[in-house]
């Protein structure tokens, strides 16, 4: 059985409290005269009416106190209660509950620092779409590891935005003036890697007419990204483990030592450590690169992101579209294993096929709008919120 709350208004606990207070300086006062001073008898009810005036005297005093601090919070409550951010169903919940003040100053106070830090992640973070509890974790660690010089290793699954955090990474280091410089490890053949990443000399090899330089002298005094970097060859991966230890290297058909001063941030969408354990990637090499890790979660782990993406997509497109409410909320109801750029990519084809300019169910392949929740868009309202869209998914 759930105990009954007693909810006490501030305008009354608190100037209790302080009468109180004065209630017991009275009588540890008047037992001190009495025990010390031979106090007479006589004068008790003088001081009884003495200490109940004391007493009325501080409650007044402690209520006009406590109202002159509450007031300036009263009315900020009031005017953002009145706010169309606000969620009114945990207003009118609070309000309900007579004399809980403390709980709507909470209430109200999370929802500012929500809506705040919603704000904060749109400044600084213009170039990234998304304001889940899930993405602003991330950007708060961002804002942490960037101003450190420390190798950070980002992991995630293909289409979640690896690079894009890679690149805030940079924007807010110390680094931002010097170069970024990325490559993409399974995008160039094994037998042109290390001439892209040391350089080679001419001559090197066949092909080689002049002497170029690598990515990583490209990169001096700045940053360089190696994505997908868990299908870097073995070979190759010893070389790199070189220039993270000793900060040299030499180019391709070379003999002189190069230093460089570059801050390395490696990405992939593989498990590391399954690779270490299956002996295709080094396990010196993955603990040199996981000194800070970022995990990027997927799209269908931060499901509140889904509109915002889909109005930033069709923002893109070169028509005006927009999409219905049962489309929508077919998209929320998805996996996404291709994440952000599958969601992207069907998008535009929506927009494309959309006749009057608006993505209807229709328009959205069959695969997404059956679903893999379990549950069919019919059967949510057409006037439901995002946040109840949500609620009845999960």
């Amino acid at each position: 059985m759930k105990r009954p709350e007693i909810n006490v208004s501030l305008y009354i606990l608190i100037p209790v409290i302080f009468s109180g207070l004065a209630v017991f300086a009275i009588i540890i006062t008047y037992r001190m005269m009495v025990s010390y001073a031979q106090f007479p008898v006589e004068s008790i009810s003088y001081l009884q009416w003495w200490g109940l005036g004391i007493t009325v005297f501080t409650f007044l005093c402690a209520l006009f106190i406590t109202w002159l601090i509450l007031r300036p919070i009263k009315q900020f409550i009031k005017k953002t209660e009145n706010l169309p951010v606000f969620p009114k169903s945990q207003i009118e919940s609070v309000k309900g509950s007579k004399g809980d003040d403390l709980s709507q100053f909470n209430m109200v106070f999370e929802q500012v620092s929500n809506i705040l830090s919603k704000v904060e992640a749109k400044e600084l973070f213009p170039e990234i779409v998304g304001q889940s509890k899930a993405v602003r974790a991330i950007f708060s660690q961002v804002l942490k590891i960037a101003p450190t010089d420390a190798t950070v290793l980002i992991t995630g699954e293909s289409g979640t935005g690896k690079e894009l955090i890679a690149q805030s990474i940079y924007q807010h280091s110390m680094r931002k003036e010097k170069p970024f410089v990325k490559l993409n490890c399974v995008a160039i053949p094994e037998g042109l890697l290390e001439s892209e990443l040391f350089g080679h000399e001419k001559g090197s090899f066949t092909g080689a007419t002049a002497q170029k330089k690598g990515k990583f002298e490209l990169a001096n005094s700045g940053t360089i990204l190696l994505d997908e970097i868990g299908d870097m060859p073995l070979t190759t991966q010893a070389k790199l483990l070189r220039v993270l230890q000793e900060k040299e290297f030499e180019r391709v058909g070379g003999t002189r030592s190069i230093r460089v001063d570059v801050r390395f941030i490696a990405a992939s969408n593989k498990h590391l450590p399954k690779l270490v354990q299956d002996g295709s990637f080094r396990e010196d090499l993955f603990y040199r690169l996981n000194v800070l890790s970022l995990y990027l979660p997927p799209l269908r782990e931060r499901r509140e992101d889904i509109p915002l993406l889909a109005e930033y997509f069709l923002s893109r497109s070169s028509k005006p579209v927009k999409i219905s409410s049962a489309a929508l909320q077919s998209l929320i109801g998805y996996s996404w294993p291709g994440n952000i750029r599958e969601l992207q990519n069907m998008i535009e084809r929506a927009a494309v096929m959309a006749e009057n300019g608006v993505i209807q169910i229709h328009h959205i392949p069959p695969q997404i709008t059956g679903g893999v929740i379990g549950q069919t868009v019919n059967e949510l309202s057409e006037t439901a919120s995002i946040d109840e869209r949500l609620q009845e998914i999960e």
